[in-house]
């Protein structure tokens, strides 16, 4: 799955547009490097988002196209920092 439909499917950012947006100015980096939109995310992936008033980092437990919010939350973990609401 590319890596910015995954951040909005799993509900970590709202809009695909604005994942997006942070992919593309090198915020978002997977397993360490800096990932484009498209990059392809797997099962046990680490994600990291540098936000401005923090960071988040991640790991992939599902990659499902479709999921009700309640099951988004199920798709990662959150490794380190939290959540920006």
């Amino acid at each position: 799955m590319r890596l910015d439909k995954f951040l909005k499917v799993s509900r970590i950012i709202k809009r695909r547009t604005v994942a997006k947006e942070v992919c593309d100015t090198g915020k978002v980096l997977v397993n360490g490097r800096v990932a484009k939109p498209g990059t392809d995310v797997k099962v046990g992936d680490i994600i990291e988002i540098q936000y401005a008033s923090g960071a988040i980092k991640a790991q992939v437990n599902d990659v499902s196209e479709h999921v009700t919010k309640a099951e988004a939350e199920k798709m990662y973990k959150i490794i380190s920092g939290k959540e920006i609401e």
